[in-house]
């Protein structure tokens, strides 16, 4: 028709084994003045296609899923954007690419950066080595619905979105060691925090979580967090609360508005310990 469709791929789905399914399938939200039918075709950039399968099932959220002409990690990495968050206004840049990615990066496959790391580079992980600090690794591939606020007065009736983890064996045998020896896991971002305590509740180490975590929740597996500032309503300013208190997140965000701190993706953090319920 002419119009501007925006896709923010959620997801890269893996082959069909069988084959009866179309390739380079991708799940991804979809902006558009009005929605197109499946079957239709979107025309990209470099002469590419997206084909409109359908929706993807509802417990995901708001999703479509498309078949691309071509493989769609290179596409992406040819002609994709930078998935700023909607509070971002400006159009993103070269030193975007740079900046909205962390040093721990390593596998494709999240919508948006886990951005307490970005406060890290190689020389503080370097420091923090040296003064006896032990790192393990996670996956958590962070879905566009963090950004989401919860819109319903009772949180029991928030949808939560999906999002897909990964504990590896290594991670899961160096928080046990940090235990025997009565040390703390400090979880980098509410990414981590999901991670963890969505193998902890679940007992699995990798698979897709809506874990929604509000005042009440018992932590099992992390004792401190590094988080930034967070948007109001959200799901993750939640999180922070259940983690520290209510009114231990009262009084740190009206200090960090009278000292004027940067708030959200680009913003400076702050380091919580876990309040401990009698």
């Amino acid at each position: 028709t002419g119009g501007k469709v925006e896709l923010l791929v959620e997801r890269v789905l893996p082959p069909d084994p069988l084959g009866q399914e179309p390739p380079h399938q991708v799940v991804a939200h979809m902006k558009v003045s009005k929605k197109p039918l499946p079957g239709a075709q979107l025309h990209m950039d470099g002469g590419y296609t997206a084909t409109l399968l359908g929706r993807w099932p509802d417990e995901h959220g708001a999703l479509f899923r498309f078949a691309l002409s071509d493989e769609p990690h290179a596409l992406m990495q040819a002609y994709g954007h930078v998935p700023l968050p909607p509070y971002i206004e400006h159009t993103d840049t070269e030193q975007d690419v740079q900046r909205y990615q962390t040093v721990f990066a390593r596998e494709p496959g999240a919508a948006a950066a886990p951005t307490a790391a970005l406060h890290f580079d190689e020389p503080v992980l370097t420091a923090m080595q040296a003064r006896g600090v032990a790192r393990a690794n996670v996956t958590l591939h962070v879905g566009a619905g963090t950004f989401q606020p919860v819109k319903v007065e009772d949180l029991r009736q928030h949808r939560m979105h999906s999002e897909w983890y990964r504990v590896p064996p290594e991670t899961v045998q160096a928080i046990e060691a940090c235990r025997q020896r009565g040390g703390r896991v400090l979880a980098v971002g509410t990414t981590t925090v999901r991670t963890l305590e969505s193998w902890a509740a679940s007992g699995k180490t990798s698979g897709d979580t809506q874990i929604f975590i509000t005042p009440g929740f018992q932590f099992q597996v992390v004792d401190v967090l590094l988080t930034n500032f967070h948007l109001p309503k959200s799901t993750l300013l939640m999180l922070v609360s259940a983690f520290a208190g209510y009114e231990t997140m009262r009084a740190l965000y009206r200090h960090a508005i009278e000292q004027r701190y940067r708030f959200f993706s680009y913003g400076d953090a702050m380091l919580l310990q876990r309040k401990i319920h009698a």
